[in-house]
């Protein structure tokens, strides 16, 4: 099937530094340590280098935490193609929900390239 790769709007903010920054201040808000971020930083910057804008050709995956389907990350705010806090909210609750924590999500994927 083709892929459908989303069309950005102007005023997408691609700001590696302040996504970094605001995840970090979020981990306490999931009951994790600053030693998550680590984790969190390989990961992310492996996906999407922090790029709010970040669209995998092949697959679709949208923003900086790669969300396929990208419209996933609506569930989050409705700007979730322009602003790193909405894709940061909706990366760190998946990778609670399906890993429990940054390590485990970078150790899924550093196993099976994915995550």
């Amino acid at each position: 099937p083709a892929v459908v790769v989303p069309s950005v709007p102007g005023g997408a903010v691609n700001d590696p530094a302040g996504a970094k920054s605001y995840a970090s201040g979020r981990l306490s808000a999931y009951g994790w340590g600053q030693d998550q971020f680590q984790c969190l930083a390989q990961l992310w910057t492996k996906e999407s280098n922090w790029l709010t804008t970040a669209t995998n050709p092949y697959s679709g995956a949208y923003g900086i935490p790669q969300a396929l389907p990208p419209g996933k990350l609506s569930s989050a705010g409705s700007d979730w193609l322009t602003s790193y806090r909405t894709q940061v909210d909706w990366g760190l609750a998946y990778i609670a929900d399906r890993y429990k924590s940054p390590c485990g999500a970078w150790s899924h994927s550093v196993a099976n390239n994915w995550y």
